[in-house]
């Protein structure tokens, strides 16, 4: 199998501000007349992880990493204001003509598949095509499945755990009764039901348990980003007209696209990436049997490697790289 690239430093950093609240890191890595690539990250509210840079050959990518709003370090943390869909959109825009890029490839999981295909869809003249992990399609019963009914029959142990804060007469509505703890105002019922939320992810994210996973979703300053901002995205349903993504998918029909999907991937069901292929038949499927969601799965990160080597092939030359 594959492994990932060695890690390398940023060879550029920048904090952009995007609007009055927000400012947003971003980081430059690999050749920087390479084949420009943007890393959108998963979440909501996660921020780029210790690997993100990895996937790709450095010696023939510009890496564009950023946090999105209220993630990572971008700045203020966890801040709601202003964060919706359509506003992480216009900042992977903004931060396009920021950078110079003329066109660029996409490289989105979970959350970030869903944002990538957003962006595509509003922006296909400037995206040289796409590479989507774990596809997320931000519907309400994608939604649904995650955090009220679905995932919790393949790993009804951990479930428990998500439940255990919420009270047995709130359970009709998880978003809503995790919502009143993460926005209420005890500090302590705040930070155990942000452990909680991000540890559920954590722990139903991979074929095998992941302690590294686990340990690194529940650090206190990145599961209040990813409750907070997570719920606020989710009981909103993503701020997205139902079905937004499959019926605008025809603006997408000339982008090349490598669809990655781990075939036990229990929070974005196998479905989606079958759904989103047979909307978007240009499109390829890699699908991975020995996987899950995380792209920290050893055969997760064999598929991704080939997908982005794959697309350097298709690319390289028009980037003398």
């Amino acid at each position: 199998m594959l492994p990932l690239y060695p890690e390398i430093k940023p060879y550029a950093r920048h904090m952009l501000d995007v609007d009055d609240v927000h400012s947003l890191y971003i980081d430059e890595s690999g050749t920087p007349d390479g084949i420009p690539v943007l890393f959108v990250h998963s979440g909501p509210g996660s921020g780029c992880e210790f690997d993100s840079r990895c996937f790709f050959n450095p010696e023939k990518y510009r890496i564009i990493l950023f946090d999105q709003r209220g993630s990572g370090r971008s700045k203020p943390h966890s801040d709601l204001t202003n964060n919706t869909s359509s506003d992480l959109i216009a900042d992977m825009e903004k931060i396009r003509i920021f950078l110079g890029v003329d066109k660029w490839l996409l490289f989105g999981g979970g959350f970030g598949s869903m944002l990538s295909l957003l962006y595509a869809e509003e922006f296909s003249a400037n995206v040289l095509g796409m590479v989507l992990r774990g596809i997320f399609l931000g519907r309400k019963a994608d939604i649904d499945w995650v955090y009220q009914d679905g995932a919790n029959r393949f790993f009804p142990d951990h479930w428990e755990d998500f439940e255990s804060p919420i009270p047995v007469s709130e359970r009709d509505d998880y978003l809503a009764a995790y919502n009143r703890r993460i926005n209420g105002a005890d500090e302590l019922a705040r930070m155990g039901a942000a452990k909680a939320w991000s540890r559920w992810e954590a722990d139903c994210s991979s074929l095998e348990p992941n302690p590294r996973l686990v340990k690194h979703f529940t650090d206190p300053h990145r599961a209040m980003a990813r409750s907070r901002i997570g719920l606020h995205y989710f009981t909103n349903n993503c701020f997205l007209t139902d079905n937004q993504i499959l019926n605008n998918v025809s603006r997408i029909s000339d982008v090349p696209g490598i669809i990655v999907h781990g075939r036990y991937d229990v929070l974005c069901p196998v479905k989606n990436a079958h759904e989103l292929h047979a909307a978007w038949p240009i499109s390829q499927v890699y699908l991975v049997r020995e996987a899950g969601h995380s792209a920290t799965e050893h055969a997760l990160i064999d598929a991704l490697v080939r997908a982005t080597r794959d697309m350097a092939l298709r690319f390289e030359s028009d980037f003398n790289v």
